[in-house]
């Protein structure tokens, strides 16, 4: 019974201590407003420096994120809007993406490809492994059962797949490309870059938990069509 409860905490740490820590830092640097311009004026100002004006910047609530296809760069106002030191470093962040994308950064592009095709592909998955008790009692053949299993769980990996690759994508944006621009450029004061190290490190690891979510969830049907 103890072992029992210790996994199960152990799991837990695994699966959403990055998330946690991550959602820490940011908070943390989210309080106190100290700078003359919130994220989106960091945004804008970043983008023309380095002759990309023709990349918009747009308030989004899905995240913050960059658009390679759409060139754009989407902060949310909740945390880019304020004048903190995590609006700041996250907006430099999204635009070490757009800066990747104007020097043709081979794995942004490969990223940039497999998100379109993951997003079907976990849709496919999902429904393979919901079938997979109707096709075997229809045709009454294990194996078939087995196969189609195996081909939905596999399917339901490539997302997972895709989380992992993305992790030196944005260790990339972060500190080859945003910390270098935040420190030459004198956008933060020096005594800050420790806690803009920590921020940027807490971007990325926004993609690990991504990751361990979605291994959490290939697991969760795994459990399920074992009943």
């Amino acid at each position: 019974m103890v072992m029992g409860v210790i996994l199960v905490i152990v799991v837990l740490v695994v699966l959403y201590g990055p998330y946690g820590w991550a959602r820490w830092v940011l908070n943390r640097y989210n309080r106190e407003e100290y700078f003359s311009g919130n994220g989106f004026d960091l945004a804008r100002l970043i983008l023309d420096r380095h002759d990309l004006g023709a990349v918009r910047v747009i308030e989004t609530p899905v995240g913050d994120h960059y658009d390679p296809e759409k060139k754009r760069v989407g902060l949310t106002r909740a945390r880019c809007g304020r004048r903190t030191l995590t609006a700041v470093v996250v907006a430099a962040h999204e635009v070490g993406h757009a800066i990747q994308d104007q020097q043709g950064y081979p794995p942004l592009r490969t990223r940039t490809r497999l998100v379109g095709l993951a997003a079907r592909l976990e849709r496919l998955g999902a429904f393979i492994m919901m079938a997979v008790p109707l096709v075997a009692l229809m045709t009454r053949v294990p194996a078939t059962g087995g196969l189609i299993f195996l081909g939905g769980l596999g399917t339901l990996c490539i997302p997972l797949g895709i989380h992992l690759l993305t992790l030196p994508t944005e260790l990339d944006a972060s500190f080859r490309r945003s910390l270098p621009i935040l420190k030459k450029e004198r956008y933060i004061p020096p005594e800050d870059i420790p806690a803009a190290r920590k921020i940027l490190l807490a971007c990325a690891l926004t993609y690990v938990a991504g990751a361990l979510v979605g291994l959490l969830n290939v697991w969760r049907w795994i459990r399920v069509l074992r009943r």
